[in-house]
């Protein structure tokens, strides 16, 4: 196997693991947050807002790493 075809097939990869690993984190969030809001249902507003804000950041780390694979596709 050469570099560039390599390349070719751990490219895709390293993206597919990133959004793997975020949908698991995102599960285990939303779920948690669920969870959370069935005890406690008057504490709903706060809990969804952090939850939004946690999905969000693992939801960031995905495209960092689509963008930092689009960039290194780029010079190659």
């Amino acid at each position: 196997m050469d570099t560039a075809s390599a390349f070719a097939l751990s490219g895709p990869l390293a993206v597919g693991f990133a959004a793997l690993g975020s949908g698991i984190g995102l599960g285990i969030a939303i779920g948690s947050a669920i969870e959370a809001i069935g005890r406690q249902p008057e504490a709903s507003g706060k809990i969804l807002t952090n939850m939004i804000i946690g999905a969000a950041l693992i939801e960031a780390l995905t495209i960092y790493a689509l963008i930092v694979f689009f960039i290194v596709y780029g010079r190659t």
